[in-house]
């Protein structure tokens, strides 16, 4: 597979501090793409494991399920691991800021199991869309994020914190969205209640642009706090 990176950009006006537009998001299949051209001459392809869309993803922003039993916002404090049982992911978290052009910075395309939380966002558990994102490939395999495709509703993701608090959020629901429509307010903008957004890339590959054409975005919301 071939490297990439994140090429989110800034948010439009009035989104506020924490919406940076990610339409622009293009994971591990990008960059890479040079080398295996100057190495071997030619384009490869991710498998097309990466480019299948289940069919329990929708196109609509889904609904938060199960609001009644939605957990308090807790205070803030930064993420540290993400694990989600159903996928096998346990990975850290590092902080994710802006570079001098606007973009969200990006995890290191050198660790596969990395996801880093955008620091304009919420953190996880507060009121508010607590945004983490995750490469889904490079050419030496799968990253991070390459299954958050398969999450169902009610799905668990945990969040261990850096207070020692754990976030549990419920799934509900995946959604693939073409990047040149990304839904940046339903992502990015405020909610009233403890969000959770995964985001990572998937759908059709453009091997001339070297990018895969589509978001993948989970959404969740706060169920339980424990400690880790």
């Amino acid at each position: 597979m071939a490297y990439g990176r994140y090429r989110p950009k800034q948010a439009p006006q009035g989104i506020g501090a924490g919406a940076i537009l990610t339409a622009g998001l293009i994971l591990l299949a990008v960059g890479g793409l040079v080398v295996l051209h100057a190495m071997a001459g030619g384009v490869s392809l991710p498998p097309a494991s990466a480019q299948q869309i289940p069919v329990t993803v929708g196109t609509a922003v889904p609904a938060p399920v199960g609001l009644s039993h939605m957990a308090p916002p807790l205070p803030p404090s930064t993420p540290v691991r993400i694990e989600i049982p159903a996928l096998a992911v346990n990975a850290p978290v590092m902080r994710l800021g802006r570079n001098s052009d606007g973009t969200v910075q990006v995890p290191p395309l050198g660790n596969h199991n990395l996801a880093g939380w955008y620091d304009g966002s919420v953190t996880p558990g507060q009121a508010g869309s607590s945004v983490v994102l995750g490469h889904v490939d490079s050419y030496a395999g799968p990253s991070v994020f390459f299954s958050i495709k398969n999450l169902l509703r009610g799905d668990q993701i945990d969040v261990v914190r850096a207070d020692g608090t754990v976030a549990a959020f419920a799934v509900d629901g995946v959604q693939k969205v073409a990047k040149v429509v990304f839904p940046t307010s339903a992502v990015y903008g405020s909610v009233p209640y403890p969000g959770l957004r995964l985001v990572t890339c998937g759908g059709p590959f453009d091997a001339g642009r070297g990018q895969y054409l589509d978001n993948i975005v989970v959404y969740a919301h706060l169920i339980a706090i424990s400690p880790s």
